[in-house]
This record gives C-alpha cells, sequence and structure tokens, in this order.
C-alpha cells in the first residue's frame, strides 16, 4: 500500500445524501447546493449529483469543474469576494443561475462584462448580517469586521442602483455566517436578521424571489464514528420555524463540510517513531501538504491507528514537512506505534484534499474509494 492517500467511503456520502433528502422532501422551494470547495472530487460529486444537490462555487475553475462533471448551468450559483473578469465572463457566457454579488465596485464590474458580451445577469446581494457564529475567528464570515458581503446600512443604495440597470435582474439576497458552526444559536440569530430585512424591503416595495441562507453546519470531528451524519434534522428545522418567507419564496442552502467531511479520512504510514527528553514523536509520510488544517486552524481529527492494539502512549503525530507548524495532534492517544503501522487521520473529507499542496516538491496526493 503506497501511502499517503484519501480513503472515501462512499456509503457514508449516500447516507448523508439520504439525510439530506429526508429532511428536505417536505418544502418544495427549498434548494440545497453542495459548496464545491470543500471537495471537487469528481468521484463524490457523482452520488451528489445523483441526488439532485445543485453547486455553489466561489471560482470560475469551480465552475468549469461542475460543469465538466454533468451539473447544469441552472444549477450553479457562483458567490466569492474576488471575482476576475475571466470568471465573470465564464459565469455569464455559461448562462449559470445567479451571481451572488458582494459589493457595488464588483456590481460595477459585473454590469460592465454583461454590456461587453450582451448578457443579462441574474444577481443577488451577499449581505453581511454582523452576526457571531461563535467559531474560529478565520472561519467566521459574518461579523462586521470580515471581508465577505454589504452591511446592512449600505444594502438598500446599492439594490436601488440594481434595479435600475437592464443589465440585472434581480433575485434576492445571500447570507452565510461562517463554517463548523455547531449550535443552533447562531442560525437562529441569522433568521431573525433575516426578517428584519424582509419587512424593511417590503416597506421599500423591493420583492425578493430567493432568500440564501449559505451554509455552516459543523460536524463531530472528535467522535466520528458515533456521529457520522450532522444534525441535519435540527439544522433545517431552525429555518422552518423561524425564518417568515413570503408566498413563492425560494430558499437555498450550500452545505458543504457537512456533505462530505466524514465521508473522507487520510491514510499514513509511520516512518519513525522518535524518543525525545520530553516527547515521544510518531514521524509520519503525510504533511499539511495533504492536510492543512490542523497547521492553519488548529483543527483537531481524531487519529486511529489501524495495525496496533498495543497498550495506550502518547505520540505528537508529525509529518515530515520541514516546518514547526506541520503536526496533526499534540499527545495523542494512540496504542503503542511503531514504524510502519498505518494510522487514519478521520473526518478529513472536506477541506482536506481540496486544500492539498505540492510544498517542499511532494507529490500530489491521491485518492481512492474504500469502507471504514
Amino acid at each position: 500500500m503506497t501511502t499517503p492517500f484519501y480513503q472515501y467511503d462512499l456509503g457514508v456520502l449516500e447516507d448523508t445524501l439520504k439525510s439530506i433528502s429526508r429532511c428536505t422532501s417536505g418544502h418544495k422551494d427549498w434548494h440545497v447546493h453542495y459548496a464545491i470547495k470543500a471537495n471537487a472530487n469528481p468521484m463524490l460529486l457523482e452520488p451528489v449529483r445523483q441526488y439532485g444537490l445543485d453547486i455553489d462555487c466561489v471560482s470560475g475553475g469551480e465552475i468549469q469543474v461542475a460543469l465538466d462533471n454533468g451539473f447544469l448551468p441552472s444549477q450553479i450559483v457562483f458567490a466569492g469576494v474576488g471575482k476576475a473578469d475571466w470568471e465573470i465572463d465564464l459565469a455569464l457566457e455559461s448562462g449559470i443561475s445567479c451571481f451572488n454579488v458582494e459589493s457595488e465596485a464588483e456590481l460595477d464590474v459585473i454590469a460592465g462584462r454583461c454590456r461587453e458580451l450582451g448578457k443579462k445577469a441574474h444577481i443577488a446581494f451577499r449581505v453581511n448580517p454582523d452576526v457571531d457564529a461563535h467559531t474560529h475567528a478565520n472561519i467566521t464570515t459574518g461579523k462586521a469586521e470580515n471581508k465577505f458581503g454589504i452591511e446592512i446600512p449600505m444594502l438598500l443604495p446599492i439594490v436601488r442602483k440594481a434595479l435600475a440597470n437592464p443589465c440585472f435582474q434581480f433575485e434576492g439576497l445571500h447570507f452565510h455566517i461562517g463554517s463548523q458552526i455547531t449550535e443552533m444559536g447562531p442560525f437562529q440569530l441569522l433568521c431573525g436578521k433575516i426578517n428584519e430585512l424582509q419587512e424593511l424591503f417590503d416597506k421599500e416595495g423591493i420583492g425578493l424571489s430567493s432568500i440564501n441562507v449559505g451554509g455552516g453546519l459543523g460536524v463531530d470531528y472528535e467522535n466520528p464514528e458515533k456521529n457520522m451524519i450532522p444534525n441535519f434534522e435540527s439544522y433545517f428545522k431552525v429555518f422552518a420555524d423561524n425564518l417568515k418567507l413570503r408566498a413563492g419564496q425560494q430558499l437555498h442552502f450550500e452545505l458543504g463540510r457537512a456533505v462530505v467531511a466524514q465521508c473522507g479520512r487520510l491514510v499514513t504510514r509511520v516512518l519513525y517513531v522518535k524518543q525525545g527528553t520530553v516527547k515521544k514523536f510518531a514521524i509520519v509520510d503525510a504533511g499539511f501538504t495533504e492536510l492543512i488544517r490542523p497547521a492553519l486552524y488548529g483543527a483537531q481529527h481524531k487519529i486511529v491507528n489501524t495495525t496496533s492494539n498495543g497498550g495506550i502512549q502518547k505520540y505528537d503525530v508529525v509529518g515530515p514537512i520541514c516546518e514547526s507548524s506541520d503536526t496533526f495532534q499534540k499527545d495523542a492517544e494512540l496504542p503503542e506505534t511503531r514504524r510502519g503501522d498505518i494510522l487514519a487521520i478521520m473526518t478529513a473529507g472536506a477541506y482536506g484534499e481540496a486544500m492539498s499542496s505540492c510544498y517542499n516538491c511532494r507529490r500530489p496526493v491521491r485518492s481512492e474509494k474504500g469502507k471504514f
């Protein structure tokens, strides 16, 4: 077995997609998008497409991957705070469903590209609702100091500007407050902010055909075997109970991590066990080039030794990259670990392979199907 590699359990993915379908089946105006930035591996995109999920993209590359994997332009929404001209052109030429516009400056650029290409853009405005998602600072997106979206006091003039421009078909509002949110309170707060905005737009006589609440639902990194399926029931119930939609309004969700995180794990081999004066290190052949989340966010992934049943010892599980931050977990409690043992780093299906790199001239990470 050549390591490291990503292993995906498509049975877990199918169970996850079935749960999403079951929780949303009674709502004909609800649309669940898969946030492809979480993982664009074609073996995962195929079941996602088969279960009828649409696609949320944040780059021209993601739009092209979605098209190449059988998603229709009408299923694609294009978000992202920094859309380049060529990406806007690709989206317009492809005829995607909607641009989620993040600033007045972006609106002006899209208008110019529409005039140049003779196209009309369907747009929604991403709103920064100033809601604290109570998550890691690097993955919160809905607070006033974050770079994403348009702050509420600035919103109405920009909407009126779009309504007056024949280049645009105004659809509605888009929100996304952060990622790895495990409590329902922030989503309830978001519903309250949306309800207030809906009343404001009603008073202004401006109709909204769609509301996009983004994603952000978290997963269980500590006990993945016990909680393979995220709490979709509670998540969707928050919006069903608290969001006051108008007749005929379409409600959109953009779930990424919650769809694919638990179906993937990073498999790696122990190269050396090194005993220091203070620490014992398990040095593995995967590094932050394969899974950067621990180095970038201080993220904790459960690590399993799949080949040992010895007594429990503590190890710092580290990679071979020439950076001190190349550490997967400190003081990991593992069965006695030796050179050649196979470790599995769990809950790595989201923001693992998608964020991998070739730093230190490393080989691109490979992937395969398998059962956990």
